[in-house]
């Protein structure tokens, strides 16, 4: 009996299903939830807790430095101040200052994490606009903040008064509003 043409299409295809060792999402997959896979307006940064959004531009953690910073930089206009820190806890760290008040890091040339913070005294404004999905922002009330999903303090920091937003994003309240909020690695001495 001759074997048809769909039947084998069929079988190649739960062959390969079959192959799946789950571990990696699928790009389908790391396109559900808040990870960075949908661009924003070319006015804006989303910052993500898996990465960010600049621009028609989307970056998980691991993305490279140059294509990270120019991105933002096209956003969010030149950078402001660039450095190393090399006694963190991960290893050395490489930070760039952009307008806005954000921080990018960076290990090996690769992006490992960001903070947002208010502007220092001098940053030239920013030309484009940083935001965090939902209603936390730099300012949030403290009683919108912890009514927010995922919400939890830090007990114990070190720090200042922390919270954590699910297990991925963090920041601070200072003052009865967020002063930073973070993800990724960073090089806080706790």
């Amino acid at each position: 009996m001759p074997v048809r043409p769909s039947l084998l299409v069929l079988a190649g295809a739960l062959a390969l299903a079959g192959c799946d060792s789950g571990e990696v999402p699928s790009p389908a997959e790391r396109q559900q939830g808040d990870a960075p896979a949908a661009p924003v307006s070319a006015t804006r940064v989303e910052l993500r807790s898996e990465g960010l959004a600049a621009g028609g531009e989307a970056f998980y953690f691991a993305a490279g430095k140059a294509e990270v910073e120019a991105a933002l930089t096209r956003v969010l206009g030149p950078v402001l101040r660039t450095g190393e820190n090399a006694e963190c806890g991960a290893g050395p760290v490489v930070f760039t200052d952009f307008a806005g008040g954000l921080t990018v890091h960076f290990q090996d040339d690769r992006f490992v994490g960001w903070n947002w913070r208010a502007p220092q005294d001098g940053d030239a404004p920013a030309t484009g606009t940083v935001t965090l999905p939902g209603k936390v922002q730099l300012g949030t009330a403290r009683a919108v903040v912890e009514a927010a999903p995922g919400f939890a303090r830090v007990e114990g920091s070190t720090l200042g008064e922390e919270f954590a937003l699910g297990g991925e994003i963090g920041g601070f309240i200072a003052g009865d509003k967020v002063d930073m909020l973070y993800a990724g690695t960073q090089c806080f001495f706790r």
